[in-house]
């Protein structure tokens, strides 16, 4: 789930979306508007189905975890070193 394995592709691994998540936090900015920003960003090819929010939700979990985002006063931002 969180790395790639032989029944999820890499593409749908919550470690790629989380660094996904990370590119589009160039400033900081609301959780919807990353949840449309990511959408736009990686155009799920054919038959691949796109993210839900839950699953998008799962990897914003994973990078407060690991702590490299931070959320304050409604806005997510990168964390700094």
């Amino acid at each position: 789930m969180i790395l790639p394995t032989k029944h999820i592709r890499p593409e749908r691994a919550l470690l790629t979306i989380g660094a996904d998540i990370l590119a589009c936090l160039d400033r900081p900015l609301t959780v919807s508007r990353v949840w449309d920003d990511l959408r736009k960003e990686r155009g799920e090819p054919v038959g691949v189905a796109p993210i839900t929010y839950d699953w998008f939700v799962l990897a914003l979990d994973l990078l407060f975890m690991l702590k490299a985002v931070t959320f304050e006063n409604g806005l997510l931002r990168k964390a700094t070193p």
